[in-house]
């Protein structure tokens, strides 16, 4: 049958990439390490450490995971084989959707699993955190702000990660003016990363009388969550402190009280936020956490270029900053100007589906890093 032909030679054209895929992962040194792992948790004492035991489970966990998922990749790889051996000698068309759908769920997690081998940052393995802010459009932009945190709420529910809202400020008529949220899961930040920039959407504004065509803004910045203690020196006298009510729900001790944190970094002009803590010093604690984290992080910057990147800046959210445009009308277009990776189905990515431009991004920067080494 034909179809058995074209499905040989689509699984052959993945031969090389499954390789290169085993090579990146480098799974001989990683099943030492696991074997390391499991014989320092049956040493006595181990769990007396609960910060230290928690750090190695975990690392334990995420290797396997990794090693297993590629031996599933071989299984599958195998099984498609077979089957399509089967079809050839049983000419029955009934096998035909069934090999197509292994094929289907073969390259989909093989793309998951090398995807995950362009996550080699000090970082990338960290929880993140992700803020959204209205720019230019008004209303508009900060229902589209909304919509932003709608999609990476829908994005980390598709991956198994949980989130957190760490400070919201609503917007006026609709909306949000900012948010900042903290995604939990394994690899969260390396990620998200792909997503600091502009995003910029175009669509009949539901908030124009006349039903014209409208162009908002919002900055995305993220940043891991590093739980280490950093060791980052910070002179009091450099920090501005305000506290403020909290905004969301939380009955009579968030309306009465100012529990919310913000601070200011005033040599830098980087501003963090925590509204989430049910305490003054719990959101004091974890907007210090963030700090740390951003100043550690700016440390290790060698040039203003990539300062600039890692805090996150932009200047001007209006036209010509954008990293990603959202059309929806006259036609239906998500593009990355970075990577030119696209999707028609703008509904599908409103709903978390972006997968295709984190992977994209990441192939992006790996191939730039790459040339830069060479140059």
């Amino acid at each position: 049958m034909v179809e058995l032909d074209q499905f040989k030679y689509t699984l052959s054209t993945y031969d090389e990439t499954l390789k290169e895929v085993k090579d990146s992962l480098d799974l001989e040194n990683k099943e030492r390490r696991i074997t390391e792992l499991d014989k320092s948790m049956e040493e006595p004492g181990f769990w007396d450490d609960p910060g230290r035991s928690t750090k190695t489970v975990r690392e334990a966990k995420n290797l396997k995971d990794t090693v297993d998922g590629y031996k599933h990749l071989e299984q599958q790889y195998e099984d498609i084989q077979v089957m399509i051996e089967m079809g050839y000698e049983e000419n029955d068309p009934a096998m035909i959707p069934e090999i197509q759908e292994m094929l289907d769920e073969f390259v989909k997690e093989l793309e998951e699993l090398r995807t995950k081998t362009l996550l080699s940052g000090e970082y990338d393995g960290c929880n993140a955190i992700l803020k959204l802010n209205a720019g230019a459009g008004g209303t508009e932009a900060m229902d589209w702000c909304s919509m932003l945190y709608r999609m990476y709420q829908r994005w980390a529910d598709k991956k198994g990660f949980t989130t957190e809202v760490l400070d919201f400020l609503d917007g006026d008529e609709a909306g949000l003016k900012s948010i900042t949220l903290q995604v939990n899961g394994e690899n969260a930040y390396g990620y998200l990363k792909s997503e600091k920039g502009v995003h910029r959407l175009v669509r009949i504004s539901p908030f124009n009388a006349a039903g014209k065509r409208q162009t908002s803004f919002v900055s995305c910045d993220v940043m891991p969550d590093i739980e280490e203690d950093l060791d980052v020196e910070i002179n009091p006298d450099d920090l501005r402190i305000d506290t403020y009510r909290s905004s969301g729900a939380g009955g009579q001790h968030i309306n009465k009280t100012s529990s919310a944190i913000r601070i200011t970094h005033l040599p830098t002009g980087i501003v963090v936020q925590c509204q989430n803590e049910r305490s003054q010093f719990q959101n004091k604690d974890k907007a210090m956490q963030m700090l740390k984290a951003k100043l550690y992080l700016l440390k290790q910057q060698e040039n203003a270029e990539k300062l600039s990147d890692i805090r996150g800046d932009v200047k001007d959210i209006n036209f010509g900053n954008q990293i990603r445009s959202y059309v929806m009308q006259p036609y239906t277009l998500v593009k990355d100007h970075r990577t030119n990776a696209e999707n028609g189905n703008v509904n599908a990515v409103m709903d978390g589906d972006i997968d295709l431009f984190i992977s994209a991004y990441l192939k992006w920067i790996s191939l730039k890093n790459q040339k830069t080494e060479e140059a």
